[in-house]
This record gives structure tokens, C-alpha cells and sequence, in this order.
């Protein structure tokens, strides 16, 4: 079954929806009905995400390191939906860094895969409890916010701060009377996306498609798992 969210006619808003997971989450979302908002920094690799949705689904280009941008798409959701039944903070970016180098990728770093979080949390989650109805806030960390393996101390501590922000919002979320939003953490592992293309250009065969990622999310989440590893 699905999570009670994931519904006709209700709305999702995705970010980091241009490609890999994002995208994928978009497609299956929308497959099921719901309509969809992807939201992504890439203006172009958006419209072509876009194009391969089949159904109800809008894009709106959106910086998550800004909160201002992130308020414009919560407007335009709105405006165009009423709504937001589920919410997925994907976007997320690695560069190189060192513990003491590198310290603009470690701003970016931060400001897309942490602070991109708390502004989808600050923006949406009241919003989404007021509606009274069931919904379902998904952040994505990743298995090195875990792990946390020697070489991308920027990227592994945003994980890692995404793990811990999403633990506290299931909760607060739990012990809020009348809430209907169930917070869920989404740990992939190794998965062929965008990011690991740009290095390795075709996929290893250890690794995961973003469907498959996407697929184990919707059985778990429907299951009512909080964890999604």
C-alpha cells in the first residue's frame, strides 16, 4: 500500500527534480496520480525533467540555499495547486574538500544539502499540518552521513546534519496534536545519478538506478517506515 499521502489529485513537490532521484520520484508520483511540482536550480535540465512526466506537473526553477527562493515556490505551488500532500527535500551537491580547504565548496555544500532542508522545513511543514490531512515530508541524506568516510568531510557532516534535523522533525511531528505528516529519511546507497556521471560515465554495475531507489521509498514510506536505508 501506499503512504495515505500519495493519492490522485494531491500534490508533490520535489527538489533536485531535474534528474536522478528527484526526477525518478517525480515520474513514479505522478504515475500514481498525484500532481507534481519539480523544483530544481538547473533551468534546463528542469524543463527537460519536465518533459517526461506524464500527467499534472509544473517546474519552477528554485535556488534551496536561498530561502526566499524557496517561499517563491511554496507560492507557486499554491497558487497553482492549493496544496502540498508531500514533500521531498532532494536537491543536494558534493564538491571537492579538504577539513581545512575548499572553504567556498564547503559553503555551497552546506547551503544546498543542510540549509536547503531547513528552508523546505521552515517554508512547507506548518502549512502542511494546518491542512489536517495526511502528508508526508521525505529528506534525503545518504548513506556517507552515516558512514562518514574519509574524503568529503563537507559533504558527509551536511548528510549528516540531514539525518539529525529529520529524526527531530519525526518527533516534534508525532507529538503534535492533530498532525497528520509523517517525516521519513531516505539513506540510498550507492546510486548512478547526475552527480556520479560526471565521473564515471557509464553505471557500475554495483550500483542502483534511481527507480530502484525510488521504488524501495514508495514501500517503505507505505509501510510506514521511517527509516528508508
Amino acid at each position: 500500500m501506499d503512504h495515505p499521502a500519495i493519492t490522485r489529485d494531491r500534490v508533490a513537490v520535489i527538489t533536485g527534480a531535474a534528474s536522478g532521484i528527484g526526477l525518478a520520484a517525480a515520474q513514479a508520483l505522478a504515475a500514481r496520480g498525484m500532481r507534481v511540482c519539480l523544483a530544481d536550480r538547473d533551468e534546463d535540465k528542469l524543463e527537460q525533467g519536465l518533459a517526461t512526466i506524464e500527467g499534472t506537473a509544473i517546474s519552477h526553477t528554485t535556488d534551496v540555499a536561498d530561502l526566499d527562493s524557496v517561499l517563491a515556490l511554496r507560492q507557486r505551488v499554491l497558487d497553482e495547486f492549493g496544496e502540498v500532500a508531500l514533500l521531498m527535500n532532494n536537491a543536494g551537491t558534493g564538491a571537492a574538500t579538504g577539513s581545512w580547504t575548499e572553504l567556498s565548496n564547503w559553503q555551497r555544500i552546506i547551503g544546498v544539502n543542510f540549509w536547503g532542508v531547513v528552508h523546505g522545513l521552515q517554508t512547507f511543514t506548518q502549512q502542511m499540518i494546518d491542512q489536517g490531512t495526511p502528508c508526508a515530508i521525505i529528506n534525503t541524506g545518504s548513506k556517507q552521513g552515516i558512514t562518514n568516510p574519509p574524503g568529503s568531510p563537507a559533504y558527509n557532516a551536511s548528510k549528516a546534519g540531514v539525518k539529525s534535523v529529520t529524526e527531530s522533525l519525526a518527533h516534534e511531528l508525532r507529538n503534535t496534536e492533530g498532525c497528520q505528516v509523517t517525516a521519513h529519511l531516505l539513506v540510498p546507497g550507492f546510486t548512478y545519478t547526475g552527480m556520479i556521471s560526471r565521473f564515471v560515465p557509464e553505471q557500475p554495475p554495483a550500483a542502483w538506478r534511481p527507480e530502484q531507489v525510488v521504488e524501495r521509498l514508495l514501500e517503505n514510506i507505505g509501510a510506514g517506515d521511517f527509516y528508508v536505508i
